[in-house]
């Protein structure tokens, strides 16, 4: 019991920088004697504590002194270790000299077991900087001016003021307020074909909770796959979205944004999906696909004809 108050008293004593007898007394629920001895016995275990008189006067540990050799356990080290180097890789932060000396402190290795590379294939550095880029503006509460691809098949210019970096649905995204729009709006990062950071600073807005994470409305979407596609299937839906019938064939029952980027995103899967429903999203695709068959044959000099 003595042991766990000390490490209290130590903790309190590092986070607040002094206090007299009394307090300590009345917070650990002990005798101002008690106090007294405790302090005798953190001095005796080597810990610089000593006690000043006066009005402005208390318990105080010398100036510098740091506790190092944190009470621990191996699994608490480690976890530490882990979320240290998660945060420095995730977030490029310099980082990395804390976690050896961490390492060397707790005498553990820091295991190399994450690599985030927010770059595509084949795309050089500029998705990495776009997100660097990005951080830093909101960091200082600068003014981002991009040119943006959306899904509604528009592109232009856009001024927003960055909030925040989100990632789901195995993309990054920016939510920010448009200032074109008025709004909180959510852009996603490989779709920003440029970016300029100004040095217009802003005043981060306030948005009330409805506003920041309110889900938008989606259409219910039921989709039949071959067994042979199931790599893919698992790949883009999770597994409580899809059921296996006994002929192997997936179903897919998900809720899902009836747009463009839908229909390209089915499309994508050529003949080896079916949809079942809504009729509406069907017949998008039907008209997208006839669309691109009139475009090839066109494009070869054929005569155009009808699906």
């Amino acid at each position: 019991m003595q042991e766990s108050r000390l490490f209290k008293i130590l903790y309190h004593l590092l986070d607040k920088g002094q206090a007299t007898a009394p307090e300590l007394a009345e917070k650990f629920e002990v005798s101002v004697r008690t106090i007294y001895r405790d302090m005798d016995a953190l001095s005796d275990a080597g810990i610089p504590v000593y006690a000043e008189s006066g009005r402005k006067g208390g318990i105080h540990l010398m100036d510098h002194f740091v506790l190092d050799k944190a009470p621990f356990s191996k699994e608490e080290k480690e976890e530490i270790l882990t979320a240290l180097q998660s945060v420095n890789i995730t977030q490029n932060t310099n980082s990395s000299q804390t976690l050896q000396k961490l390492s060397a402190l707790f005498h553990l290795d820091s295991q190399d077991w994450l690599e985030v590379d927010f770059s595509r294939w084949g795309s050089g550095t500029f998705d990495n900087e776009t997100f660097e880029l990005i951080k830093s503006a909101i960091i200082h509460h600068k003014v981002v001016k991009m040119h943006y691809a959306s899904s509604y098949k528009r592109s232009g210019e856009r001024m927003v003021e960055p909030c925040k970096l989100v990632y789901k649905s195995k993309s990054w995204y920016l939510e920010a307020f448009c200032r074109e729009k008025q709004a909180l709006r959510t852009f996603k990062l490989t779709r920003i074909l440029d970016l300029e950071v100004l040095e217009e600073s802003f005043v981060r807005r306030v948005f009330p909770k409805s506003a920041e994470s309110s889900p938008e409305k989606y259409q219910q979407i039921t989709l039949r796959f071959p067994k042979e596609m199931a790599y893919r299937v698992y790949d883009e839906f999770h597994k409580t979205q899809v059921q296996r019938q006994e002929n192997g064939e997936l179903i897919v029952s998900a809720e899902m944004p009836e747009d463009p980027w839908l229909v390209g995103f089915l499309l994508s899967f050529g003949t080896q999906v079916e949809i079942l429903s809504p009729a509406s999203l069907k017949e998008a695709v039907a008209q997208e696909a006839k669309s691109i068959y009139e475009k090839i044959t066109l494009d070869k000099g054929e005569s155009k004809c009808t699906l």
